[in-house]
Parts: C-alpha cells; structure tokens; sequence
C-alpha cells in the first residue's frame, strides 16, 4: 500500500503542479512565485535533514549546489514560471517531459558520457520532432512560440546542471543536497524578483493563487519528493522514473478538464511522440540514473 501512495503521489502530486503554477503566475508575479516556493520548501527540507543529524556540505560541496541550483531552479523555474503566463499548463508539461531527452543529448553527443547508439538518437530526435510539431501554427489555436522556446532553453539548463551534477562534489544525501538547492535557487529568484519590481505595488493575492502556491511548496515540493527519495531508496531507478511519461498525462487531462484548456488532435499526437520518445530513453539499458533524467526531482528532475 505504501508504495502505491508514493507512486501516486509523484504521479499525480507532480503532474498537478502545472496547473497550480498556471493558475499562481496568472496573479502573483512568476518569479516571485517560483522564488517563495523554493526558498520555503528548501529551507525546510534543509533544517528537517540536519536536524536529523545529516552534517553540513563541505565548502566544495556547497559550490556545487550554488552551480547547479542556478542552472536547475533559477534558469529552469524562472523561464518556466514567466512562460506559463502565455502557455497552457498541458502544454508546458509536454514541453517539460523532454528534460531527459535533453539530458541524454548532453551526456552522449557533448560531454560524452555514454556511448553513441543509433536507438538513443531516434529516441532524441522523436522526442523533438513531437515538440516541432507542438508549436507548429495552425489556424485555430496557435501557441505563444517564444513562451515555448524560452520553456525549452530552461530545461536545456536543468539537463546541463544534471549532467555537471555527476562530475561535482555532493552530499551523500539526496534530501540534503535537493533542500540546500532549492533554498539558494528560491533565494536568488527572490532577488530576481526585487531587482525587477515585480512587488512594486505588492500584487492582491486571492484565495484561489495563495492556494495554488501552497499546494506547490507542501503537495509539489515536500510531498512528492518525500514520496520519490523513498521510492527510490526501495525500487529500480527506471521504474520510479516512470513518472517522467505520467506526469505530462495528468497535468494534459487536468488542463482539460478543470481549467478548460483547449486540446486538439494535434497536440494528442505530438504529445504521443514525446512520451514514447521519453519511454525509450528510461527504458534504454543505458539510460542514466532516473537521479539525473528524472523530470521532477529536487536534485534532478524539476516541476515539483
């Protein structure tokens, strides 16, 4: 029983965490959103772990939590909170599932560190031809195309901080490492969101975004990584990746059916060759650890 709740909870505690972004970015400013939510959720993940006893990151340790907390929740949640002001919550979510596809490309054709394989590259260029064909224009609902592409570049920095994650030096902890992360990633978009007056006039914040941005720091960031640190302690990596082709299915559904987002055959389909795109990359023998391609976790996958 316990292991169907933690997978529920990554399934659908992380594929609902786009319509909450939606719906908080539409009234509260996007980087002060995302920062508040980071900022809250990693201190207290950060205090919770060394008060039970995990120690402090070396110096060395916290540099690399500073490198990869920029590329990974500063780049990455600052473009996707902005851009989901433009761009429906499916859509993003879609957009956002090919972070292991982007993680691949960066570990086999850049740094590489996995070998070439002509599947792993049908894989990728699947992956981004179903987003080609997502911002294609068509006469009835064409998407914000700059919106999507700056979504896009924000998860090449997520995959790029992962892969550097690899080589760094890093807490033994996963929980550590992914509060200390989130902490210094929501307090730069904090100050992002200072330096560009964002909170002059303070906005109104009504019941319904206030409940959107809780339900991110406590649903998105708390729950669901509890539930992912302990599936992944307990079960194969791939299969607790699984969530990384879920997710994009309940965020795409609850964009339908509670938010009335419109869906068109189009998007069903490039959808379709994102997901199968991301099946065949975790389900490669050589695909990395879902630590690092993962779409959701602190430490390695973003969106909770």
């Amino acid at each position: 029983m316990r292991v169907l709740l933690a997978f529920a909870a990554i399934y659908f505690l992380w594929g609902a965490t786009f319509l909450a972004i939606r719906i908080a970015v539409l009234q509260i400013p996007p980087f002060f959103t995302a920062g508040l939510r980071f900022f809250t959720a990693g201190a207290l993940l950060y205090a919770f772990m060394r008060l039970s006893g995990q120690p402090s990151p070396s110096a060395a340790q916290w540099r690399s939590i500073a490198v990869t907390g920029l590329c990974m929740f500063v780049a990455t949640y600052g473009a996707l909170f902005w851009a989901e002001q433009y761009v429906p919550s499916g859509v993003t979510s879609v957009i956002e599932a090919t972070l292991p596809i982007t993680t691949i490309a960066f570990e086999v054709f850049i740094f590489r560190q996995q070998p070439f394989r002509w599947r792993m590259l049908a894989a990728v260029l699947l992956g981004f031809c179903g987003v080609a064909w997502l911002l294609i224009k068509n006469g009835q609902q064409p998407l914000a195309v700059l919106p999507c592409l700056v979504i896009l570049a924000g998860g090449a920095a997520w995959s790029l901080g992962a892969v550097l994650t690899r080589s760094m030096p890093r807490p033994e902890s996963l929980p550590l490492a992914a509060g200390a992360q989130m902490m210094l990633g929501g307090a730069v978009l904090l100050a992002v969101s200072q330096a560009t007056g964002e909170l002059q006039p303070f906005p109104h914040i009504s019941l319904r975004a206030g409940l959107a941005l809780l339900y991110l720091i406590v649903g998105g960031s708390l729950l669901g990584f509890t539930a992912y640190a302990w599936l992944l302690a307990r079960m194969p990596a791939t299969r607790v990746a699984s969530h990384a082709y879920v997710n994009p299915l309940v965020a795409v559904a609850l964009g339908y059916f509670a938010a009335g987002e419109v869906l068109t055959m189009r998007m069903i389909m490039a959808s379709a060759l994102v997901i199968a795109s991301v099946f065949l990359i975790l389900k490669s023998p050589s695909a990395p650890d879902s630590r690092t391609v993962s779409s959701r976790s602190p430490v390695a996958t973003p969106g909770m």
